[in-house]
């Protein structure tokens, strides 16, 4: 991904104050490699002290494909020389209000003597000075922004660049991802159904809506060679339990070479699924085989959701980008004794956030659905979690839904299915009540660490509301 930078400054002010301007552009120099550290590229238009110059940075910006800037505030600098940048660039602009200290020594600075120099020294450190300015004339432009304010040694600034940098990644991710649409909705779940459209709107993803009959026809392509190849990455990625009969192992993996043949297909970066059929045909062997390969197609970066819940592969997709996991979740139970509450699912499960090995074990019922078959046995490991939800409202448009919490200790249902105990700063009541006020769907998307903050950025990028509920 790349990202833009520029600098602001006035040049009337550099034949009066000797040796500002280099200064200034070292801060700048520094701002650029802190940012290039996060793994981004920098489309780095320098400082930018006049109109004509405004001009030109925000075509580059623009033609260099910069997905999101960075304005630094190196000193005072008139807003005539910021506002054709954001214009011409088109981009969203996040203002860096931000000082070379925390606090200027003041008793050197008034021993200089030299109050041309000194006057040099404070424009060196008034980066807040053009702020409410800049503000002011975005404000009156209809042009959205963002502040982040502190010093150059602050840790909290470079925080929030990171998180704005990682979600101008994501909102990137996203623009590019091309979603699969397997089957159908379960049928009679209201909440899951979603509007197509403004998932591409609000996104930017593609929708690519998939055949069971190319699938079918890629599973009965799969040579015994192959099969046995996936066997043994089963046993590789998965505790596989002996209790699993070897012709449901030897079902699954030809399904997951189905799987990863129509993922290649279609160069799918997510997908979501449902299918029923009718008992003895060949689509319901398939739909009761898939869990094994949904789980590696997701610990491989192609999140699957199932029961065709396109708004949680959606999240799920955002939560691995964010590389914090993204397991396909609902609520199980409320323990309120202990005060958490349980979420998991009959799979797909996510290798990266796993206590431990992920268990592959028989079914002898998929509760709700026909067959029988393999599942995943999975806790979320242990600590800080974030819950997101992609939510449609009654006017059409998404919105996300967050909330924190911790994977705690305790006892899991040994059912065949993910599950974890979680705990909220609400409590088990106050969660589960804020959460379904908000009008979630019932599933959601589990992903490591506290990323409220960053998911806000990622909302304010797209344009989209966020809630938070803890």
């Amino acid at each position: 991904m790349k990202v833009g930078l520029f600098s602001i400054g006035l040049d009337t002010y550099w034949p009066q104050f000797a040796g500002l301007k280099d200064r200034l552009l070292g801060y700048h120099s520094q701002i650029r490699e802190r940012i290039e550290s996060l793994g981004t590229s920098v489309v780095d238009c320098g400082l930018v002290d006049n109109p004509e110059r405004a001009r030109a940075a925000g075509a580059r910006l623009r033609a260099e494909g910069a997905e999101m800037v960075f304005l630094f505030i190196s000193t005072y600098a008139l807003s005539s020389t910021v506002l054709p940048v954001v214009q011409e660039a088109g981009r969203p602009v996040v203002v860096l209000n931000i000082q070379p200290v925390a606090q200027l020594d003041y008793a050197r600075f008034n021993a200089l003597g030299d109050r041309g120099l000194m006057t040099g020294v404070w424009l060196e450190h008034c980066q807040a000075c053009s702020a409410p300015e800049i503000a002011s004339v975005f404000n009156r432009a209809g042009i959205d922004y963002h502040l982040v304010t502190g010093h150059l040694k602050d840790e909290a600034v470079w925080r929030d660049i990171e998180g704005w940098v990682a979600a101008g990644r994501v909102r990137a991710g996203m623009r590019v991802n091309r979603l699969g649409v397997l089957g159908h909705y379960y049928c009679g779940m209201l909440d899951v159904y979603s509007d197509l459209t403004q998932h591409s709107a609000h996104f930017g993803t593609h929708v690519e809506l998939l055949e069971m009959c190319e699938l079918a026809a890629l599973r009965e392509r799969v040579t015994a060679k192959e099969v046995r190849g996936k066997v043994a990455e089963f046993e590789r990625a998965f505790l596989v339990s002996p209790e699993c009969p070897p012709h449901e192992i030897e079902r699954a993996a030809r399904t997951s070479l189905a799987l990863d043949g129509l993922v290649e297909a279609h160069g799918l970066g997510s997908l979501a699924y449902y299918y029923e059929g009718q008992a003895g045909n060949a689509y319901q062997d398939i739909a009761t085989s898939v869990i094994a390969g949904n789980t590696l197609l997701t610990g491989r970066h192609v999140p699957v959701a199932g029961e065709c819940e396109v708004k949680n592969a959606q999240a799920m997709k955002i939560l691995d980008l964010l590389e914090a996991g993204g397991s396909f979740s609902e609520f199980y139970l409320t323990d309120f004794k202990d005060d958490v509450v349980y979420l998991g699912h009959d799979g797909p499960a996510h290798f990266a956030i796993a206590e431990g090995r992920v268990g592959l074990v028989p079914l002898p019922v998929y509760h709700g659905k026909p067959g029988q078959g393999l599942s995943i046995q999975m806790t979320v490991r242990h600590g800080p979690v974030t819950l997101l939800s992609v939510v449609q409202r009654r006017n059409g448009t998404l919105e996300l839904l967050v909330a924190e919490g911790e994977s705690v200790e305790g006892p899991v249902l040994l059912i065949g299915n993910t599950n974890s105990r979680y705990h909220f700063p609400l409590g088990a009541k106050g969660f589960v009540n804020a959460w379904s006020r908000a009008g979630p769907a019932h599933h959601c998307a589990i992903g490591l660490g506290h990323l409220a903050d960053t998911l806000a950025k990622l909302g304010a990028l797209a344009g989209m509301s966020v809630t938070r509920v803890c």
